[in-house]
C-alpha cells in the first residue's frame, strides 16, 4: 500500500506533449497528484520515437508518462472541446503546450478558462511565450540551446559549438513549470485564485547561462567552447590518469592542498602560479601539465574513492550502464520497477510523504471509460471524440 504523496489532494488534466509538459506532469504524478494524460488521436508523438519499445510505446514516452492515467480526446472537434470542460471542471491544475492561439482559437483559452474555472491553474509550456518578436513560434530543445548560446558555451576549446548530450531546455522547462505550478497552488491558498503559470524554452534556456551571462555582465567578455573545464574555477576538469580519466571539481585552497598532497605533490600549493583560485585560472595550463604528470602513477578508480573520502569532490567518468549498476543508484531508489516497466525515480526526497511508484506509463486510451465513469460521463455521447475508447485497454479498465 502506497502512502497518499504530498500532493494526494491535486487533480491534474495533463494535455501537453512531448517532454516540458510531460516531466512536469510526471514530477507532479510520482508525489501523488491525480494526473489524467489527455492524448490527441494520433497519439502523443514520443510514443514513436524509438527503438526501444515495450509493448508499443518507446522508452522516450515511457521516460515521461509514469503515474498517470491516459485517455485520447479529439480536441479539433467541438463535442472533444465539450468533454475538456467537462474534465477541468474538478480540476486543480491543466498543463498544455498547444501551438500559441490554438486554444483561443477553439474559444478555450486563458480567459475563458479563468471565467469557467477561477481557481485553476492554467500551466502552458511554450517555446518563446506569446508575444515579443518571437512570440508564438514553435521551439525544440535542441534549436533553443543554439539560439540561447547554450551551444556556443559548450565543446572543446577552439572547436565547433557542441549541443547538450541530453535535453538539458526541455527538462528545466518542465522543472520550472512545476515550480510555477506549485507557487501557484501555494498563492491560491490565500487568495481563493487560480492563475496563469508562463514558461517558455527560450526563457528557461536563457535562464541556465550561469556563470557564463554574470561573466558577461561584468566583463564584457563573450565565452566560447572551454571542453570540460570551469571559466571560473581551476583544477575543474578531466585529467588523465594511468586508466581512465577523472573529473577534479577543487572548488577551494583547502581542496587543493589536499589533493596535491595525496598525489605526491605537496609542493604545489606554494607555487607562485598556483597560490589561489585566481592564479591557478591564469595558469590552468601550466597546472594541468603537472597534475597529469603525478596523476600518471595512479589508478583512476582508488584514487577518486580515496579523494572523495579524503573531502576532495571528484568521481571517474562512467558510462550509463555502470551509473545503473551502482549501489549508490539503488541505495538512493533511483531506478524503479512496476513490471515489465523500468523508469528513473524522484529526486525530490520528502520525509514523510515521499514519491511513490504506482502505474506504468498508460497504454493510449488506456482509462478512458475510467475516467469518464469516475465524472459520470455519458460515454456513447462522446464515444466520436474517443479515439481509442473500443480498445481492450480502454475497455478492460471501464
Amino acid at each position: 500500500m502506497f502512502k497518499p504523496g504530498s500532493l494526494a489532494n491535486l487533480k491534474v488534466i495533463d494535455a501537453s506533449r512531448v517532454l516540458g509538459g510531460p516531466y512536469a506532469g510526471q514530477i507532479l504524478a510520482d508525489h501523488g497528484a491525480d494526473v489524467i494524460k489527455v492524448e490527441p488521436p494520433a497519439g502523443d508523438e514520443t510514443r514513436g520515437w524509438g527503438p526501444p519499445f515495450l509493448d508499443g510505446a518507446a522508452s522516450y514516452f515511457l521516460g515521461l508518462n509514469r503515474n498517470k492515467r491516459g485517455i485520447a480526446v479529439d480536441l479539433a472537434q467541438e463535442a472533444g472541446r465539450e468533454l475538456l470542460l467537462d474534465l477541468l471542471a474538478d480540476a486543480d491544475i491543466f498543463i498544455e503546450n498547444f501551438k500559441t492561439g490554438t486554444l483561443e482559437r477553439w474559444g478555450v483559452g486563458q480567459d475563458e478558462l479563468s471565467r469557467r474555472f477561477p481557481r485553476l491553474i492554467h500551466a502552458r509550456i511554450s517555446g518563446f511565450g506569446a508575444d515579443g518578436p518571437m512570440g508564438g513560434l514553435p521551439g525544440y530543445d535542441a534549436a533553443v540551446q543554439a539560439l540561447c548560446g547554450i551551444m556556443s558555451v559548450n565543446g572543446e576549446r577552439g572547436g565547433q559549438p557542441l549541443r547538450v548530450g541530453l535535453p538539458v531546455v526541455d527538462m528545466v522547462t518542465g522543472l520550472n513549470a512545476a515550480l510555477g505550478i506549485m507557487m501557484a497552488i501555494h498563492e491560491r491558498a490565500t487568495s481563493g485564485k487560480g492563475q496563469f503559470v508562463d514558461t517558455s524554452l527560450y526563457d528557461c534556456g536563457v535562464s541556465l547561462l550561469h556563470p557564463h551571462l554574470p561573466n558577461y555582465y561584468l566583463s564584457g567578455k563573450v565565452a566560447e567552447p572551454s571542453g570540460n573545464a570551469h571559466p571560473n574555477i581551476c583544477p575543474y576538469d578531466t585529467f588523465a590518469t594511468a586508466t581512465e580519466p577523472v573529473f577534479l571539481a577543487v572548488g577551494n585552497h583547502r581542496q587543493f592542498t589536499v589533493l596535491c598532497g595525496m598525489i605526491g605533490r605537496p609542493d604545489l600549493p606554494d607555487d607562485p602560479r598556483f597560490t589561489s583560485n585566481s592564479e591557478r585560472n591564469i595558469h590552468r595550463d601550466a597546472l594541468k601539465v603537472e597534475l597529469e604528470a603525478a596523476l600518471a602513477a595512479f589508478d583512476c578508480a582508488d584514487l577518486s574513492d580515496r579523494l572523495i573520502k579524503a573531502g576532495v569532490p571528484c568521481g571517474a567518468v562512467r558510462s550509463i550502464d555502470q551509473v545503473v549498476a551502482d549501489p549508490h543508484t539503488i541505495h538512493r531508489k533511483m531506478v524503479v520497477d512496476i513490471g515489465a516497466y523500468r523508469g528513473t525515480g524522484s529526486p525530490i526526497k520528502l520525509s514523510r510523504t515521499p514519491a511513490s511508484y504506482r502505474l506504468a506509463p498508460p497504454q493510449f486510451a488506456q482509462h478512458t471509460a475510467e475516467v469518464m465513469a469516475e465524472r459520470g460521463l455519458d460515454t456513447d455521447r462522446y464515444r466520436d471524440v474517443l479515439p481509442g475508447m473500443d480498445t481492450p485497454a480502454a475497455v478492460s479498465d471501464a
